[in-house]
């Protein structure tokens, strides 16, 4: 399929299922709250380099983590039973973002994170589309989270740890949360090994996108 450019006047993407497995759908376009809404209920999502025209995604495989799947391993069970960390939810959305923008990665000497893109999911969060979960330490933000709600799905950004296990706890307590809400998985989007270990799955696109649908007509309240 020819990667196409984006109509600016239009908030229609291409059909992601006939998009190469790679995923690499569109480019161009604006990060508003409307195209990005559009983009997320149609399986796709934004992810580019700062020198790069905003590119627009629907991998094959998708990685997804149904969250009775979720792995507790014998030293996170004791971290989360000894209560290091106080779990907080979109108290301090903001700050979620700008960790995960400036947190150093071990396979990346960059972020994909620009400014443009914590301005506009701060605007998502501001909609009541966009969500964090926040470990805190001696009332310090130390880890944590942030993604979206799309129906019955919650769609993972993004995480951070400034202190061991931080944002794993963080994950612990959002999975038993969105459990209480009748959640259907999160969306991991991209596979790695790293998820894999957390209990996440790989699975195509076409069933990815199926599920999306089902999920669309059952919206669930964070």
């Amino acid at each position: 399929m020819m990667i196409r450019p984006l109509n600016p006047y239009s908030l229609s993407f291409p059909n992601p299922r006939f998009a190469s497995d790679e995923g690499l759908l569109a480019y161009g376009g604006d990060l508003s709250y409307n195209r990005l809404l559009s983009a997320y209920r149609s399986g796709i999502f934004p992810w580019y380099n700062k020198e790069d025209p905003i590119l627009w995604w629907s991998p094959n495989p998708r990685m997804v983590l149904y969250l009775n799947d979720f792995k507790i391993s014998k030293n996170l069970a004791k971290t989360i039973k000894k209560e290091i960390f106080e779990i907080k939810f979109d108290t301090n959305f903001r700050a979620v973002v700008e960790n995960c923008k400036n947190i150093t990665r071990n396979y990346t000497d960059h972020t994909w994170i620009q400014e443009e893109i914590v301005e506009a999911y701060c605007t998502l969060f501001d909609e009541g589309i966009a969500h964090s979960f926040e470990a805190y330490y001696n009332n310090e933000l130390v880890g944590g989270g942030y993604g979206l709600v799309i129906g019955d799905i919650f769609c993972g950004e993004s995480m951070f740890a400034l202190k061991t296990d931080a944002s794993k706890v963080a994950l612990y307590h959002l999975i038993e949360h969105l459990k209480k809400k009748d959640f259907r998985l999160i969306d991991c989007q991209v596979p790695s090994e790293h998820l894999e270990s957390l209990g996440a799955s790989i699975i195509s696109r076409d069933q990815f996108l199926d599920t999306l649908k089902i999920a669309l007509e059952d919206p669930k309240e964070f």
